[in-house]
């Protein structure tokens, strides 16, 4: 065997060795390791696992054209795991004009005017619906945790939730049936008479029933941040998106000259946001937190 082939198959038996030397090693540590199967965080406190919330809240929409919704409700929430609950929400409202509301009011005038489609401004107002209530039933997401400090001396406990489920709302509005306001029965269709004369459509929108109020259903998403002030008591801010089939106006959307809600024949109704930023104050019960070991 010359030099060359000799250094060869020692440098590969140096090689195996080393191979089944670290091989061993390695098993070695894995089976004396045991952080695999250990807790991420020893003695944590587990703020929501297994815990019942009770949120009173107060909620207030922030992208309303025609009314602010503001009021107040409850959120129920059950936590399955740390990081998942299901829960519901209702909140019962009263409306506020917008600032858009009460532009539009100013140029419009006192009565309607004969010939005119331009609305008088009660007859405006009774077409715009507000929403009485609303609410959600939705499953919940909570990826973060964490704690926050302020000045080096104050601790807080805080976790980041996203929401998705359904959204519901009661919508109302109240457009009364005399003469000059809603009292177009038949909006946008001829009308046979009696006497086998034809009454054309009169293509005025502003005496058209507002077929805007009633319950709607749709998507709802949420997202926020719990602060915990204690072991049970936490600040719940949110974000809130309630999107249904509304058409917050009452008026002829699809400018078809007549205010309808038959997609086929012709729907003034558009699937809208209804975005609300809530604030409450969340209660777990029981009130007693466990921890890791």
């Amino acid at each position: 065997m010359t030099k060359l082939s000799q250094t060869f198959v020692s440098l590969s038996a140096l090689l195996v060795t080393l191979l089944v030397v670290l091989g061993g090693t390695a098993a070695a540590q894995k089976r004396l390791n045991g952080l695999d199967d250990d807790e991420p965080v020893r003695h944590r406190r587990l703020l929501v696992k297994h815990r019942f919330e009770v949120t009173p809240l107060f909620e207030s929409s922030i992208d309303a054209a025609y009314m602010h919704t503001v009021g107040g409700g409850l959120k129920l929430e059950y936590h399955l795991s740390d990081m998942f609950s299901i829960g519901v929400i209702g909140v019962a409202s009263t409306s506020i004009h917008t600032s858009m509301t009460d532009n539009i009011l100013a140029t419009l005038p006192d009565q309607p005017m004969a010939g005119s489609k331009v609305p008088g401004q009660q007859q405006f107002l009774d077409h715009i619906n507000t929403m009485p209530f609303h609410g959600a039933a939705y499953l919940s997401w909570t990826p973060w945790y964490g704690k926050l400090a302020a000045f080096g001396a104050a601790y807080l406990a805080f976790d980041f939730y996203f929401q998705a489920g359904l959204a519901f709302a009661q919508l109302s509005s109240n457009c009364p049936t005399t003469a000059g306001l809603c009292d177009d029965t038949h909006p946008g269709m001829s009308v046979t008479n009696p006497d086998g004369t034809v009454t054309p459509p009169d293509d005025n929108p502003r005496n058209d029933p507002p077929l805007n109020s009633g319950t709607r259903v749709g998507l709802y998403l949420g997202g926020g941040i719990h602060v915990f002030l204690s072991d049970f008591i936490a600040l719940d801010l949110t974000v809130r998106d309630y999107a249904f089939s509304d058409n917050p106006s009452g008026a002829d959307v699809n400018a078809d000259e007549y205010v309808g809600n038959d997609p086929k024949l012709g729907d003034d109704n558009r699937f809208l946001q209804h975005i609300f930023f809530g604030v409450g104050l969340s209660i777990m019960f029981p009130t007693t937190v466990k921890r890791t070991p």
